[in-house]
């Protein structure tokens, strides 16, 4: 990955919401976890946290589907439903972006993979940290901090 690109442009499978990221993530994970396993109808969802203020909707109007719940809300494009990104709530300070939307997204790997007590027998990731259920809450600085260190490599 190299921040220096920023910004990072995406959109749905359809094109008709588009998004835009102007901060350098702060982690990038996979999720084992049955609920994304439904959700993306793979063995996985991945995510590219990144700072709130570094993410806009530059067109379309996302609307929230999947689960429904106090804690996320998973947004789509309404047209192709596209999951795009996730606001978990009481956490405004960042956004959960599916890399996948990104127009360039070849460069992921996920640093970090969750809810592996869960994952399908045969899926794999080249994760460096990886988690039966979630990280303590403790310990996202840490990860933050490994993940910056990590990207910071040279290649």
């Amino acid at each position: 990955m190299d921040a220096s690109t920023l910004p990072w442009d995406g959109g749905c499978r359809c094109g008709r919401t588009r998004i835009r990221v102007s901060a350098p993530p702060l982690l990038a994970s996979a999720c084992h976890c049955t609920g994304c396993q439904r959700m993306t109808a793979g063995a996985f969802s991945l995510t590219l946290t990144v700072p709130s203020e570094g993410f806009f909707i530059t067109a379309g109007d996302p609307v929230v589907g999947g689960l429904r719940g106090p804690m996320a809300h998973h947004h789509f494009c309404p047209h192709c439903m596209s999951w795009m990104f996730t606001r978990a709530e009481g956490m405004d300070a960042f956004v959960n972006v599916r890399p996948s939307v990104l127009d360039e997204h070849g460069w992921f790997v996920p640093f970090v993979e969750v809810w592996t007590r869960e994952k399908l027998p045969w899926a794999r990731t080249p994760a460096a940290h990886s988690y039966a259920t979630q990280p303590d809450f403790a310990d996202y600085p840490g990860l933050i901090e490994a993940f910056a260190r990590h990207v910071a490599r040279p290649a």
